[in-house]
Parts: C-alpha cells; structure tokens; sequence
C-alpha cells in the first residue's frame, strides 16, 4: 500500500485509541471515583449503597482499558515500547490498584474483615486514579526528566484524582437518594472547582514552559480550536454548578462526562501530529498497513459488541439505588 494509504489507517486507529480512552476514562472514571469517595464515608450501610450503585458495571468498565492496550501495542509497537520504558512502574502500580479493588468487591462482604477490604477497595481506587495522572503527566511532558517534569506529573495526577471524583460524586447523584445522594452534591461542587483548577494551570504550564506544546498551539487555527474548546469547557463547569444548584439528578454526571470529553479533545489536537511529544509521530510509530486493515476488520466486530452491551447494561441498571440508601440521615 502506498505511503498515504499507511498515514490514512495510523490516523483511523490514533481516532479509534483516543475513543478508546474515552470511553474507559468516563466509565470506568465514575466507578473509580465512587471508590475512591467510599474512603470519606464512616457507615457501613452508605458504603454498601455506594458499591451498589457500581456493582453492574464496574468490570465491563475495565474491558475498555484491556482492549485500549491491546490496540496501542498493535497498532503503535514503537509508541508502546517507548512509553513501557518510562512508564513501566506507574502501569504496573495502576495494574495493581484494579486489582486491590476487584478482590476488595469480591471479599468486601466478608462478616469479620468487611470494612478492612473497604478500605481496600477505596485505597486500589485511589491508587490506580493517581497512576493514570502519572501517565498522563509523562506523556505530555514527552517523558521529560528533571524537577519542572515531576511537578507537571504531580499536578496531573491530583487533577485526575479530583477529575475522577467529580465523575464519582456527580454519579452518585444520579443514583442515590437522601443522606448520600446531598453529601455527594457538596463534594462534587468542591471536585469540580479542584479539577478546573488543576485544568487551568496544567494548560498555563503547556503554554509557558513546553516548547512542543507552545509550538503546536501556535500553528494556523489550531489556537482558535483549543480557545472555541475552553470556552465549551467553561459553560460546561457553570452547567454542573447550575444543576448541582437547581437539584438536577441526571443533570451535573451528563455536564461532567461533557467536560471530561471536551478536555480530551483539547488535549488530542495538542498532541497531533506527535504520539509522544518531541519524540515519536503518530506516522512514524504504526505498524504497517497489512496489520493495521487487519486490526481494523477485528475491532470492527468487537466494538459494537462492546458498546452494545455497555448500553445495554446501563439501561438494564437505570434508576436510583434506593435500598439502604437513607442510611446516615
């Protein structure tokens, strides 16, 4: 195949990794996040409904994260290879963190260790959440070493942390009543507020000290795309105080999985052309296009499947966690 066949199919597969990473950072976001908020809840009984809330569809969530790995080594061999080598350590203590909290669900009911294994679960929610903020803060700073690098990677990782516990909180909303569902509205107004902040200065950071990154928003339109996204982004932020406000239920998770969505975008057309800032292009690290039209036909069938049953669950597990859910009032 030609070389503008082979740049055509790296594109479709970067599309199809970015939406990928989609739909595992809001999915398995939200579920991450009702983890991680269990550790501020002292009741057992508000536990039980939090874990309730998730317990459908935390480990389809997961699949997405699975098949998002198994699609970069394929599709992008020399981006994973180079990525492993600095990122080695975080993917494993993310890899970790699931797995603390796959055996805290599984064992969380046990009659003398219940709480131990909470715990377990909130803290391999947290675990994992802070990996990903690391991963993200390496990609971006192009694995960069140095003190300026680490701090990035710090402040990513907390935004990712509160990013995910908007989504958890807002979630809850959703799906609780009483006690919970008006705790979980005070928390996600504070996670909301922690997430833009930490947006805010990651972007102010990218335009003062990252050169590629300076360099990608300075080119023709680009700078206006990313201005049209942040002002998306701001009125997507007023939409989740508004409805947190006004008592919405559905209202403040739908203006948080926007803004996450939004955010993404942002960062992918910072990102294009390069897979890893200052190092590797998106061209250069596919494989070849034998492989990638086979990849293609695979995931083809797959990912109806896979959106077909995550569509399917939600709707089969719609509606309000209502047993238990008074309790704490």
């Amino acid at each position: 195949m030609d070389s503008s066949t082979h740049s055509m199919l790296a594109l479709i597969w970067f599309g199809l990794l970015g939406l990928m990473l989609v739909f595992y950072v809001v999915t398995d976001g939200f579920d991450l996040g009702v983890g991680i908020l269990t550790l501020l809840r002292g009741r057992r009984g508000d536990r039980d409904v939090m874990v309730q809330s998730i317990g459908h569809v935390w480990d389809a969530n997961e699949t997405w994260l699975v098949v998002l790995g198994g699609g970069l080594f394929g599709a992008f061999p020399a981006a994973y290879a180079l990525l492993m080598q600095d990122l080695y350590l975080p993917v494993m203590v993310l890899i970790a963190g699931l797995i603390m909290r796959g055996a805290a669900i599984e064992f969380r009911h046990s009659v003398d260790h219940g709480p131990l294994w909470d715990k377990v679960f909130g803290i391999g929610s947290l675990i994992a959440a802070a990996s990903q903020g690391v991963v993200l803060g390496k990609v971006i700073t192009g694995l960069a070493p140095g003190h300026l690098s680490a701090t990035f990677t710090a402040v990513s990782a907390i935004g990712v942390v509160a990013g995910y516990t908007l989504l958890g909180a807002t979630y809850l909303v959703k799906k609780t009543v009483g006690a919970i569902e008006q705790w979980a509205r005070r928390l996600a107004l504070l996670s909301a507020m922690l997430t833009v902040a930490a947006a805010v200065l990651l972007t102010a950071a990218t335009w003062l000290f990252s050169s590629v990154g300076h360099d990608r928003w300075s080119q023709p339109g680009v700078l206006h795309l990313l201005i049209a996204l942040g002002v998306a982004a701001a009125l997507a932020f007023a939409l989740i105080m508004a409805s947190l406000y006004l008592g919405s239920a559905h209202g403040p998770f739908r203006a948080s999985v926007a803004l996450f969505i939004l955010s993404f975008a942002g960062l992918a057309i910072s990102l294009y052309p390069d897979f890893i800032p200052g190092k590797l292009g998106v061209i250069e690290a596919a494989s070849d296009s034998t492989t990638l039209v086979f990849m293609l036909i695979g995931i083809g069938m797959l990912f109806p499947v896979m959106i077909g049953y995550n569509l399917y669950q939600y709707y089969i597990f719609r509606g309000k966690v209502i047993g238990g859910a008074h309790a704490g009032e």
